[in-house]
């Protein structure tokens, strides 16, 4: 269905919807619904007019006609969803709104959340024509004054967003992944109440899990709580969250579903400098020294992972070097024959922002991987930012890199042909250490597969980027605080000193204690919970001061009755969802329909961000005279009479401005030099059409193109960055990384003979 029918399709339910709503009477859910439709038709109007400007604009920025995919249709391909999936809820309205069986406080929740959510996209489309006018023709990053990408982002970063994070979470992406994020989301908001609680592993998975029931019966407080979290608690949080993969427990599971391989051991290599041969010149050598950079000479850890056991790999050599990763089971399954050296070998480099996650992580598709393959695979785990922060992760990679090359022998390969391979930020570090080999002048590898690489760490604008207000695994914040990190911006968090001095038994006893506490809280808050209903029969017993963050549904209880006898959040309407901050009497003309219940949020110590109360028309005034000093400024004020919803969260520690060293083409390959990427060897990337980075692949792989260099890209549908990591998720991530196993396989493939020349 194209983008007219669909929204006039749309127009006539809701009107339709809306008309019967009025017909009901003074009800109060008849008059949200009928609201809730006016709203929809409001939105849709003014969004469909957009969204054709931008489609009709579109195709200029595709890579090539074979490959559609950027920015600009990732975020129209969003918008659709969300009009799609309000014009189905609408048609089921207007077909089951008679029945005795139509629920309808559980239809109005969710219409009144993909409203909010269509009216953020539809500031999202506004954003994406700013930087249509602004941009470079067929540049899809701002490239400009830095001081324009800082006020886009102070503005942009002021959106409500967690309407995406509760009853809408994924809608854009295959239906068989939402059930893993609406996990994902309620671990995380759950793992956050924990954080910085001096607790570690075990303890904070198991104090999570009992505290996680009221986040999974009400989307609106896991909106919110999503929200606080992404915006304002620090890398370290980040780490600490995604690391949990590396539990024992967790990866003991992984390993039992993944495929059995007969290698899969740490290797120490030694800090120690050696010679590598010039690629152009085999007599002469180069010298590899050890990383230096920030702490100092140490050991560079890798996994070789081989689904056979080579030769070689059981050499006194290679054995000196094992690591040992706790205590050895005894394997009883007879030793085999050794197979020969594979012809081939795979150097692998992972993703996890730059801060967390380690081979381990990564091991379970590593596996799949070298099945498959038939292939050795060595997956390097180089040091995270903060404590480690660029070039530290770039040293180890190469030093890591040049000694795989040269000790191929050992590692079960002949080294005919070399793949690097990586994904997000592994895949930044590819490009980076093949241009580094390149400077050195040593072996380049035969060809990299990045799976959505980061090729862009300077903070800047783009259509793409956009999406990252409702992504929930690369929130726009996160992947500030991610880069900034690596750039050196962030410092080590130093508050686990005390842990170290308690060892391993203290951590245990302390954890144990922990936990059992917090099961006697969770209990308590349990039947506290149960409690509490007589207050919905007993409105006055209520206490007029909370001591907990309570749900919205919670908070509206408690919420005083208008002269009326209505509930104010009840009572709210489309004018108070697109005019918040409009003149009104009362302080409840400033919530909207989610997260402000929670609770007055507190006055930002930081000038672009808004204050619970008056702020708003400051921010505004102010806003509009900086649109009046720049006649093309990105921060242009929206068209009249229409307002996005504003963020209600406290300030937002995001660093907005980039490090010099992020221009860097080091750090940023995509600003590398023409003379520099000419090196590169041949390319392939596996994109995703929603992923926030998007737009790091498609200029990445158009710069190489517009060199003569051999590139390919492909662009995967309604999957999240990172599929990897899920490939046994659904069928939809399984053929996703099968398509990098098939990028990987070209690039291990020897050249066939070139073809005759016609006579």
């Amino acid at each position: 269905m194209d983008l007219r029918t669909m929204t006039q399709s749309l127009v006539t339910l809701a009107e339709d919807n809306m008309a019967f709503f009025l017909s009901q009477g003074p009800g109060e859910t008849a008059r949200r619904l009928s609201s809730v439709f006016a709203g929809v038709r409001e939105q849709a109007l003014g969004l469909e007019p957009t969204l054709g400007h931008l489609m009709g604009v579109a195709h200029l920025f595709d890579l090539d006609a074979e490959t559609p995919a950027n920015g600009y249709r990732s975020l129209v391909h969003t918008a659709r969803c969300c009009l799609g999936h309000l014009l189905h809820k609408s048609r089921y309205v207007a077909s089951n709104r008679r029945s005795i069986f139509f629920r309808a406080s559980h239809n109005l929740a969710e219409l009144e959340a993909y409203l909010a959510a269509l009216t953020q996209l539809r500031a999202l489309a506004y954003y994406a024509q700013r930087l249509l006018a602004t941009n470079q023709p067929g540049a899809l990053f701002f490239d400009g004054d830095e001081g324009l990408t800082t006020d886009f982002l102070r503005e942009y970063i002021t959106l409500h967003k967690g309407c995406f994070y509760g009853r809408c979470l994924g809608f854009q992406f295959t239906p068989a992944i939402r059930p893993f994020l609406q996990t994902l989301s309620i671990g995380l908001v759950s793992f956050g109440e924990h954080y910085k609680r001096n607790e570690t592993g075990l303890g904070v998975a198991a104090s999570s899990l009992f505290t996680s029931g009221r986040f999974a019966i009400d989307p609106e407080l896991r909106g919110a709580e999503f929200e606080r979290i992404t915006q304002n608690l620090d890398v370290q949080f980040w780490k600490a969250f995604w690391n949990i993969t590396e539990m024992e427990v967790l990866s003991s599971l992984a390993n039992i579903v993944s495929t059995t391989v007969r290698v899969s051991r740490l290797v120490s290599l030694p800090p120690k400098a050696f010679e590598m041969p010039l690629s152009t010149d085999p007599k002469l050598s180069v010298t590899v020294s050890p990383p230096l950079a920030h702490t100092g000479p140490g050991p560079v850890l890798v996994r070789l992972i081989s689904y056979e056991l080579r030769e070689g790999q059981d050499s006194e050599e290679l054995s000196s070097l094992m690591k040992s990763e706790g205590p050895r089971s005894l394997d009883l399954r007879p030793r085999p024959p050794q197979a020969p050296r594979s012809p081939s070998l795979i150097i692998h480099i992972h993703g996890g922002g730059f801060v967390a996650q380690t081979s381990k992580s990564h091991e379970p598709y590593l596996k799949t991987w070298a099945q498959e393959l038939g292939v050795p695979i060595v997956s390097i785990d180089y040091s995270l930012a903060p404590e480690a922060p660029f070039p530290r992760a770039l040293e180890e990679c190469f030093y890591a890199y040049c000694w795989a090359v040269k000790h191929c022998t050992l590692l079960g390969s002949t080294g005919e042909r070399i793949c690097l391979a990586g994904d997000s930020a592994g895949g930044n570090l590819c490009f980076t250490v093949s241009l580094r080999a390149a400077a050195y002048g040593v072996r380049v590898p035969d060809g990299i597969m990045a799976a959505y690489p980061a090729t862009m760490l300077q903070s800047t604008a783009s259509p793409s980027r956009l999406l990252s207000l409702m992504d929930p695994l690369l929130p726009l914040s996160v992947l500030c605080k991610c880069v900034s990190a690596y750039a050196g911006g962030e410092t080590e968090d130093l508050s686990d000193s005390d842990q170290k001095a308690l060892g391993v038994m203290g951590l245990v006893q302390r954890d144990t204690a922990l936990l059992l506490r917090d099961l006697r809280l969770s209990a308590s808050s349990w039947l506290n919970s149960f409690l509490e209903l007589r207050h919905k029969y007993h409105p006055k017993s209520v206490p007029m001061a909370e001591s907990m963050r309570r749900s919205v549904s919670e908070a509206a209880l408690a919420q005083p009755e208008d002269p009326r006898g209505t509930d104010p959040l009840k009572s709210l309407t489309l004018h108070d969802l697109n005019l918040r901050g409009s003149t009104g009497t009362s302080d409840t003309s400033e919530l909207s329909l989610s997260a402000e219940t929670l609770g007055p949020s507190t006055p930002s110590d930081v000038n672009f961000l808004l204050g619970p109360e008056g702020a708003q028309d400051e921010v505004e005034a102010q806003d509009e005279l900086n649109s009046k000093n720049r006649v093309h400024g990105i921060s242009a004020s929206f068209p009249e009479g229409f307002h996005p919803r504003r963020s209600s969260q406290g300030p937002t520690r995001m660093p907005l401005y980039s490090s010099p060293i992020a221009k860097n083409p080091f750090m940023s390959p995509l600003l590398a030099p023409d003379s520099m990427l000419q090196s590169l060897p041949p390319v392939h990337i596996v994109a995703c059409a929603l992923d926030p980075i998007l737009d790091d692949s498609v200029m990445f792989a158009r710069r190489l193109r517009n060199l003569g260099k051999s590139v390919t890209l492909r662009v995967v549908e309604d999957l999240p960055h990172g599929f990897l990591s899920l490939a046994s998720l659904c069928q939809e991530t399984r053929q996703a990384a099968a398509l990098c196993v098939e990028r990987i396989r070209l690039i291990l493939s020897p050249p066939g003979p070139a073809p005759p020349r016609p006579v």
